[in-house]
């Protein structure tokens, strides 16, 4: 019967005992093939047990039929499938995502085996197929000695298994079994499987599975599908788990003398429906228990001490004085918060067949400090160079990283304090990663940066020329485009020889010429950061001995109402003619001759919308006009809702609401309701109405007036009913006509709806709603109802809480 034992881990990295005590030749597979080990393979339809071997590959016979010098051997009676394979280079298991040639705390594993495939046989009519099987075994012969010196063998194993939904005796597994003179040594010799509930039908199928159990013991779901089809036609199943890399070690000095067998089997699920595979490799060192853990311990810090685990074995653990194990002390790792104290770490584990110590000295060093760098610069692009420094730190430089974004790093191979960065092209955030001691943790430094600027260009003045009349004041921009960099002054020149700097500087981007007399040259001085300055191309004025057009205006910028008039005014000092660049909505001297000035222009514009108009006026001889712009701004419709047409009765309150969009006045627009009849206060927006019999109906227009004076408004229509609160429903409707379009109760002093309802002749609902002012409109699901007769019925409250009901019938009409 197989037993589950618990998943165990083991780090080793250096011994307390001599190294002189060798391990079994190859029993690493060292030598890259099986030489020194037997293998066999078979098929398991008889149940795992001796005879389901059916092929031996003994050790002292070369390939194919025994070891020596042999790397790989096929699946029984499946030539083109490997079963035993020797690994020397690691890749990545797909189902289980773990490298195939492990390192596990910090011992790296040279070589590993393969053994078992994904190859599965079905059953036949005839019977169980049966699975495969492979092993491989060593025979250890132990070196002759005292029995307490300890001498170890430690493997580490990791697997693949599928779900068989068998019970856990036929289940896949892999299995180590350790013996001496056929005797096998149980407390050395686990099997794994995925452990089920045991509770299969009478075909050996349906055993649901211990998934709570599985994941306890290290196994976990694979994200890849089986890629073999699931028998009972479901496709490929998500039935395949996965155990990583596991240590075991175990003391053979018991036997010290004489000769023990180590055998590693995978079998695949009884049935041979569902397969497995596993990896195995020998670490080549054989002198007894080690402590794996740092032996300088940073202080402050929690690091993992851990030892090769014993198969149900118990752990004692000993720390230095104000060290504290902040995990199970009984265990073969611990978590360990370490302190000042010097010392050693020590363990004892025991199990039935071992009884290991070890011992490690160990030391403190205190915390990484990161510090920061010096050396902050700004460099020109192309050609320069920095030096940084790191100052303030604690513990060693592992490398310095390097970014132009801030965001993603690469790494820079300097182990020293300084840096020179060199020949930088952008800007670069710089940083080094320290630390103190392979314990404590890595650290970043404070950032250096060096920015990079752009090298200079002095770009161009446009308008490359420009004519400049007599006294002009306006409409005379010089801009300097296509330059990097900012300017650092401009300068002028009559002679294109001599130029002369602004003073005081001028480091702007446009300049606006005044007062000119003659003609003139302008360009810029232009600097990028720390890089050299370079010169615009110039820009030449020519000067035009011509009085520049002169006017007032006013006003520049207007606000309208919605369908408002603006004034436009303007007096020309200066000019022989003018125009207006838009006349669309406009009233008023839209262009002309000037016969004299001062010459006075008075225009009224109706925009519908926000409009420019644009004031051109021209002196004779002046190649430059000057432009005035008036800036109508338009408030956009005030949009004022009345509600609902509506119907009362005599003395019936009549609460009235209007809304305005308006949202620019403070407080909210001023309201006003004509004609007056009936309101209490018809100043605000939700005056009340009450009738008389004197009054048929009132059609109300309120008006919105905004802090502004723009209006806005709406109309309402008030019926007044001489009759008690009542519902009327009309006894006929045309849908498609010009009139009664929609069937619908009039209901003069109803509060409320509670329904109305209309019915065909069968009693089919046809329509129903329970708000005032709503009807039928004669279809029913998106289609037309039938011409003919039929039912309504209809409830409602009063405004003074009665109940009024009726029912009838009307006639559709189409």
């Amino acid at each position: 019967m197989k037993h589950l034992l618990p998943v165990v881990c083991l780090f080793i990295v250096q011994s307390v005992f001599s190294q002189t005590q060798t391990c079994p030749l190859n029993g690493s597979f060292s030598m890259g093939n099986l030489t020194h080990w037997e293998a066999y393979t078979g098929n398991n339809s008889g149940g795992n047990s001796s005879s389901s071997i059916k092929q031996i590959y003994d050790s002292n016979t070369a390939a194919p039929s025994g070891t020596l010098g042999n790397n790989i051997i096929y699946e029984y009676g499946l030539a083109s499938m490997p079963a035993i394979q020797v690994l020397s280079s690691s890749t990545t298991d797909a189902f289980g995502s773990f490298p195939t040639v492990p390192k596990i705390n910090g011992y790296q594993y040279t070589n590993s085996i393969l053994l078992g495939s994904t190859a599965i046989t079905r059953s036949s009519g005839s019977g169980v197929g049966g699975g495969y099987v492979r092993g491989v075994r060593y025979r250890i012969n132990v070196p002759a000695g005292p029995p307490d010196l300890p001498y170890t063998m430690t493997y580490a194993y990791a697997m693949i298994l599928e779900n068989g939904t068998h019970n856990s005796a036929q289940q896949p597994l892999f299995q180590a079994t350790l013996s001496v003179k056929d005797s096998i040594i149980q407390c050395a010799s686990p099997q794994y499987y995925l452990p089920t509930l045991n509770n299969a039908d009478g075909r050996g199928q349906g055993a649901k599975l211990d998934t709570a159990l599985a994941v306890s013991n290290g196994f976990y779901l694979s994200p890849m599908a089986s890629p073999n089809p699931s028998q009972n036609g479901g496709g490929y199943l998500h039935d395949v788990w996965a155990k990583g890399w596991t240590e075991v070690t175990f003391d053979l000095s018991p036997w010290r003398g004489q000769q023990v067998v180590l055998t590693f089997e995978t079998d695949n699920c009884v049935p041979g429906g569902h397969f497995a595979y596993s990896y195995i490799a020998l670490r080549n060192v054989c002198a007894g228990l080690s402590i794996s853990g740092p032996d300088v311990a940073c202080i402050g810090s929690t690091l993992t001490y851990s030892i090769p685990a014993l198969t149900g074995g118990s752990y004692h653990w000993t720390v230095p004085g104000d060290w504290s194990i902040v995990s199970s002390p009984d265990s073969a790792i611990i978590q360990v918060k370490i302190g000042n104290d010097v010392g050693q770490v020590t363990v004892n584990e025991q199990n039935s067949c071992a009884n290991l110590n070890a011992i490690l000295p160990v030391t403190t060093s205190p915390p990484t400090i990161a510090g920061g760098l010096t050396g902050d610069a700004e460099v020109c692009t192309g050609t320069n160079s920095s030096k940084l420094t790191l100052t303030g730190n604690r513990g060693d430089v592992l490398n310095w990283l390097a970014s132009t974004d801030g965001i993603s790093y690469t790494t820079i191979n300097n182990q020293t304090a300084q840096y020179t960065a060199q020949d930088l092209t952008a800007t670069t955030t710089y940083k080094a990663l320290v630390q103190n001691g392979g314990s404590c943790s890595i650290d970043t430094s404070g950032p250096a940066i060096v920015q990079v600027d752009p090298k200079t260009v002095g770009g161009k003045l446009t308008p490359v020329t420009m004519e400049f009349c007599a006294g002009q004041d306006k409409d005379a921009l010089l801009t300097l485009v296509n330059s990097v960099g900012d300017p650092v002054n401009w300068q002028s020149s009559t002679d294109a020889i001599t130029w002369t700097d602004f003073s005081p500087a001028y480091k702007e981007k446009q300049y606006a010429l005044t007062g000119l007399s003659g003609p003139i040259r302008y360009r810029v001085v232009v600097q990028s950061g720390v890089c050299p300055s370079e010169i615009s191309a110039p820009a030449n004025i020519d000067f035009v001995n011509v009085p520049f057009p002169q006017a007032t205006y006013s006003p520049a910028d207007t606000l309208i109402c919605y369908q408002g008039t603006a004034t436009l005014n303007a007096t020309i000092q200066i000019g022989t003619n003018y125009a207006w660049s838009s006349t669309d909505n406009f009233t008023g001297e839209g262009s002309g001759t000037i016969a004299g000035t001062p010459y006075a222009i008075q225009a009224i514009v109706t925009p519908p919308s926000t409009t420019q108009y644009v004031l051109n006026i021209e002196n004779a001889g002046c190649p430059n006009l000057l432009k005035d712009t008036f800036s109508i701004r338009v408030m956009p419709p005030v949009i004022v809702d009345a509600g609902r047409d509506t119907s009362v009765v005599i003395n019936q309150p009549l609460q009235l609401h209007a809304t305005s969009d308006d949202t620019t006045t403070l407080g909210g627009d001023a309201f006003a309701w004509a004609p007056i009849i009936g309101l209490n206060n018809p100043t605000i927006s939700d005056p009340i109405g009450l009738y008389s019999a004197e009054t048929d109906s009132v059609r109300y227009t309120v008006t919105a007036t905004t802090g502004m004076g723009c209006t806005g408004s709406a109309q309402v229509l008030v019926r007044v009913f001489k009759t008690d609160p009542d519902i009327f429903v009309p006894n006929a409707f045309t849908p498609t006509g010009p009139a009664n379009t929609v069937f619908r109760p009039i209901a003069p002093g109803i509060a409320s709806l509670d329904y109305f309802m209309v019915y065909n002749r069968w009693g089919q609902l046809m329509y129903q709603t329970s708000r005032l002012g709503q009807g039928w409109n004669g279809y029913v699901n998106g289609k037309p109802a039938a011409s003919g007769g039929y039912v309504w019925m209809v409830q409602g409250k009063t405004y003074n809480g009665k109940t009024v009901y009726h029912r009838g019938t009307m006639v559709l009409v189409r």
